[in-house]
């Protein structure tokens, strides 16, 4: 009986408790849903759902406006492994450095372009030794460099990996976090389902097989992250890139290729 008493709507303080409770749900609410969002300069979700979504912290739509059919493409058939990543050997070094003379057209001396071709001085080994499979397979596209890497052995091309990981990255050092990087470098874009890039290519962290970006040229970047965009390069495995890029806007798309480009003073 006494415990009923207690419960009973009757009791000022179970009363006081109830109507306390209901009026912290009604402000938590008001806040998370009204005041918050309208407080937040790039709110831009509009509707029910996509406050709800925004206030959960996850992405209204999963992979951001439409998709791309990747029925019959075919993807990277190159499986990585830590073993990639690790540095080459002086003679691997050597070996490379006279293969890599015939890459100098484009790629420049030591590895530097002046011909908006990937800077590859420094690469990380087993991105090199990705792309090169790849194009050696067909996977990625490139009539100059497919036919370049049909002549390769896996010797070869891992040669070519140890040497181009062994020159300096000489333009920059890594990107560290800052609140003065693009937001899709440094945070991504949550609500659209895009990582931030520097979760994988540096500054976070270097996700095994991504690539350096620092000090690559702007017109490479914008091309590529566009072909990922419309699904032409599609050697990313499980689409990965493709899920990113094709989130993103055009000024963002600009903003991270003129980001990485940016050159340091010396």
């Amino acid at each position: 009986m006494e415990d009923r008493r207690l419960l009973s709507w009757r009791n000022p303080w179970f009363k006081a408790s109830v109507l306390g409770l209901l009026a912290v749900i009604a402000a938590s609410f008001l806040a998370g849903f009204v005041w918050l969002p309208s407080a937040t300069s790039d709110f831009s979700a509009s509707g029910a759902w996509a406050s709800i979504c925004r206030a959960a912290g996850v992405p209204t739509q999963w992979g951001g406006n439409g998709t791309i059919d990747m029925t019959g493409v075919a993807s990277t058939g190159v499986v990585l492994d830590r073993s990639m990543a690790r540095a080459g050997t002086d003679d691997a070094i050597g070996r490379g450095a006279t293969l890599a003379l015939g890459c100098t057209t484009c790629h420049g001396a030591q590895g530097m372009s002046t011909s908006d071709a990937p800077n590859l001085a420094g690469q990380y080994p087993e991105v090199v030794i990705k792309q090169l499979r790849d194009f050696r397979s067909g996977r990625r596209d490139s009539p100059i460099m497919q036919g370049l890497a049909k002549g390769l052995s896996d010797a070869n091309i891992s040669d070519l990996a140890a040497y181009y990981g062994y020159l300096p990255k000489s333009r920059r050092a890594p990107t560290t976090y800052a609140d003065a990087l693009p937001a899709v470098v440094r945070v991504g874009a949550p609500l659209r389902n895009i990582a931030p890039c520097v979760a994988c290519h540096g500054g976070i962290d270097q996700k095994l097989g991504a690539p350096w970006l620092e000090g690559m040229p702007r017109p490479y970047l914008i091309a590529q992250l566009k072909n990922f965009q419309a699904g032409d390069r599609h050697n990313d495995s499980h689409g990965q890139m493709r899920n990113m890029a094709r989130a993103m806007t055009g000024d963002e798309i600009e903003a991270v290729a003129t980001f990485y480009a940016r050159k340091a003073s010396r």
